[in-house]
């Protein structure tokens, strides 16, 4: 009897390894680089459900690869270098994913980069990290990006201060790569329009208070504050303390201030008095076709990052599929052919025709929800902004600014 149950036992666990084999072998993993926790988790739930809306319209057209289900691994960064780097070796050494959307912040990126992708082959598409140290990385074409660099959105920025008649500024910015990289563009594009900066300081994350920056920064009388920061971070605090205080009551912001987390301050505290402007895309086929689904899947399409989200995710896939292999080391390349016209157009939802393209020997070119995404040297992209405005409880795209 007992070795009949220790047979029987043992045949149950070789069906149970055989199960699990299958089971992995019917299935390809990308990972996701998320701040879940940090300045920014407010933003990031959204963006996670953009790339799940992706992974979940291609398994809803055949999956990848002749049948594969595509999975999204989760890791969070915090916001953070180095925890980025553990979530990553994670990812990479335990989950055995294959690619990886993010990360999100652009330390975490930075830090899992080097330390993670770069030595294992893993190709990493960013949705949201904008700091201009990226563009240099010695990264073996490995790291990309969809959402547009800071040594952009600073020009952008401050071109649209001195149009709105803001003839001179103070400068707060938050000291990582992020606010760091973003106040060296804006100030050298602001002054040379011949803006004032009359003061200018880099401040660390989550004090509890900033009134003594805010204090000095005042005394320039400037007409208005910008603020360079993650509003769940440090950018609340100040706005709070600013107001509070009398010290500035007009103030700038880019896209890591697009929050509601600022509407803790009350319904109409910043109404006319903060301007913003963050990346968007132009409106057209695909941005349509990705409102449309993201609004039936229940997420709000015009979140910050949200389209770049889908994006990533999607191209990741692509590239898997053009490749022809879960392959790390060649799913670079296929990543720029699948971004890149000559090709037939494909974007949001237009998985079956990519993969009836490429099965029939085709280029493909993707046009994103969040726009086209060729690839420079550096894995860079172009972008588009718009000014967004407070309208009842949310942020509003106002108009393109470029």
């Amino acid at each position: 009897m007992a070795f009949k149950s220790i047979k029987l036992i043992s045949l149950l666990a070789i069906i149970a390894t055989a199960l699990s084999s299958n089971a992995f072998a019917d299935s390809v993993k990308i990972g996701s680089l998320s701040a879940v926790t940090g300045p920014i988790a407010k933003l990031v739930p959204p963006i996670i459900n953009g790339s799940k809306l992706a992974i979940k319209q291609i398994n809803g057209q055949g999956g990848v690869l002749g049948g594969k289900q595509l999975e999204l691994i989760v890791g969070d960064t915090g916001c953070n270098a180095q925890a980025s780097v553990d979530a990553a070796t994670k990812l990479v050494n335990v989950e055995q994913v294959v690619a990886i959307v993010g990360a999100l912040c652009s330390g975490a990126t930075i830090g899992a980069a080097n330390n993670v992708a770069i030595p294992s082959n893993v190709v990493m598409v960013s949705p949201a990290s904008t700091s201009p140290e990226i563009t240099g990385l010695n990264d073996n074409d490995l790291i990309f990006r969809v959402a547009p660099t800071d040594a952009y959105q600073g020009k952008v920025l401050a071109k649209y201060v001195k149009d709105k008649g803001i003839n001179s500024v103070a400068v707060t910015y938050v000291n990582n790569d992020y606010g760091v990289g973003l106040a060296e563009t804006f100030t050298k594009a602001y002054k040379s329009l011949g803006g004032k900066v009359t003061g200018q300081q880099k401040h660390e994350d989550k004090k509890a208070s900033y009134r003594a920056e805010l204090a000095t920064l005042a005394k320039g009388k400037p007409d208005a504050l910008v603020v360079l920061a993650y509003a769940g971070g440090s950018g609340l605090t100040i706005i709070r303390q600013s107001l509070e205080n009398g010290f500035f009551s007009k103030f700038v912001g880019a896209d890591g201030m697009r929050d509601k987390v600022l509407f803790k301050l009350g319904a109409n505290a910043l109404k006319d008095k903060l301007l913003i402007i963050s990346p968007t895309s132009p409106k057209n086929k695909a941005r349509s076709a990705f409102e449309k689904a993201a609004k039936a899947d229940g997420n709000d399409p015009n979140g910050p990052f949200v389209a770049q989200g889908y994006d990533a995710a999607m191209m990741i896939a692509l590239a898997i599929q053009k490749a022809g292999s879960t392959d790390r080391k060649k799913i670079s390349a296929a990543l720029r052919d699948i971004a890149s016209a000559p090709g037939v157009e494909v974007g949001p939802g237009d998985w079956k025709k990519a993969v009836d393209a490429i099965a029939s020997g085709k280029s493909i070119n993707y046009t994103g929800a969040s726009g086209p995404h060729d690839f420079d040297k550096a894995g860079d992209v172009g972008g588009v902004y718009a000014d967004f405005i407070i309208k009842g409880d949310d942020f509003v795209e106002n108009s393109i600014l470029n």
